[in-house]
């Protein structure tokens, strides 16, 4: 049976229209690469992919890194946002980039 949520119900419970959608995003940087290079990449990801298109990213590392992309507003990454990090991140030549699939980020 399904249940019946008020709109502020559903809002604070993410779900229905309020669902959010993003995905983890993982690379490797090649050995050796200084630590001035990865901040560079890094600034250049957030910079040139990140914020032109609407998205947030949370993740750390050092020459593994590891993160969650997501929009900074609420709504639903596409697959063309994952499309868009995978092949930034493959033409500067990191190494074992993996893109999730698309998941809800408040419940899965």
């Amino acid at each position: 049976m399904a249940t019946q949520r008020s709109r502020r119900l559903r809002k604070k419970l993410h779900i229905d229209e309020f669902q959010e959608l993003g995905f983890s995003v993982a690379w490797n940087f090649p050995q050796g690469t200084s630590p001035e290079e990865i901040d560079a990449t890094v600034d250049a990801l957030i910079n040139e992919v990140v914020e032109p298109n609407g998205l947030a990213f949370d993740g750390s590392g050092y020459l593994q890194w590891e993160g969650l992309i997501c929009l900074q507003k609420i709504g639903k990454c596409t697959d063309e946002h994952r499309e868009l990090v995978r092949q930034w991140l493959e033409a500067r030549r990191m190494e074992s980039v993996t893109v999730t699939e698309l998941f809800d980020v408040w419940w899965d």
